[in-house]
């Protein structure tokens, strides 16, 4: 990896840590952007982390652009040498997949997809290799995924499967956007799953709904103390429901009665290296007691 730097304007730096999404991308940006938050540098106003890259935007005024990037380059030698490692959590996530509300949404846009013919989830499992939709499922909820980035919309997660590259799922996005998204799709576009926060605009492939928020503007779910539930770092498991466990869940969602399951986890990237299968055991263990 050779990371790239370049300047946006007269206020900001853009870190490329990578061209392609990776984990040690990801831990490498983690590591710089702590480092300067930790460094408190005076004339940095903003640090925007994303999947693999970052932003810096600073006031010229305070600090000259190009010592600020002798200052970012310095952050990035720590990072070579920084431990891979993070304390998170693991969430667990219902999912109805094939749900009725996704699937009414993607039959309205079918002109702007690549297979106008399919399903969005009967598409993404031909494209990778499944023999069905419902292989297609289980392994898309078969393996745990790690939050590399929240935002684009108020919460959104941007999601990495927790598996050898060549198990990766890849599925384009729609080759135009749709103008409706459901609230709570669990989407999927390139390398990256996501979880639609709001109802909206997207063009990711939809292949379920969850009953479960997670963004509370108006303060009515207890387990969204901090308005967002995902910050970068966490690790989710999808976890298939049928539509009267949905129903179920969301009369809890509505009253105000819904806990998810959330558990503390270790992550290294050198262990899940080792042995991926059996570290995602250890890390769904942590959920299931």
């Amino acid at each position: 990896m050779k990371t790239r730097y370049s300047f946006g304007g007269d206020e900001h730096i853009f870190v490329e840590v990578d061209e392609e999404m990776s984990l040690e991308a990801f831990f490498k940006s983690l590591s710089m952007t702590t480092a300067i938050r930790d460094a408190e540098i005076d004339g940095i106003t903003e640090i925007c982390p994303a999947n693999a890259s970052f932003q810096v935007k600073f006031d010229p005024d305070v600090i000259a652009p190009d010592d600020l990037l002798g200052r970012l380059k310095g952050f990035e030698a720590v990072a070579e040498n920084a431990e891979k490692t993070i304390d998170t959590r693991i969430i667990e996530m219902p999912v109805l997949y094939n749900d009725p509300w996704t699937h009414e949404t993607l039959m309205r846009f079918r002109e702007r997809h690549q297979d106008p013919q399919s399903t969005d989830l009967e598409y993404a499992a031909r494209i990778n290799g499944y023999d069905s939709v419902e292989s297609f499922i289980a392994a898309h909820s078969g393996a745990p995924w790690f939050v590399s980035m929240v935002g684009f919309v108020a919460g959104l997660p941007f999601t990495y499967q927790l598996v050898e590259r060549s198990r990766q799922i890849e599925v384009p996005k729609y080759l135009r956007p749709r103008t409706d998204t459901p609230k709570q799709t669990v989407g999927y576009g390139g390398c990256f799953g996501c979880v639609y926060s709001v109802r909206g605009a997207g063009g990711y492939q939809m292949f379920g709904i969850t009953p479960m928020p997670i963004y509370d503007p108006k303060g009515e779910q207890s387990y969204l103390k901090e308005l967002f539930l995902f910050r970068p770092g966490d690790l989710i498991r999808f976890k298939p429901i049928d539509r009267e466990t949905y129903d179920a869940t969301l009369a809890e969602v509505e009253s105000g009665r819904y806990q998810p399951k959330i558990a503390a986890a270790h992550f290294s990237l050198d262990a899940f290296n080792a042995d991926p299968e059996g570290f995602n055991a250890k890390l769904l263990e942590a959920l299931d007691g």
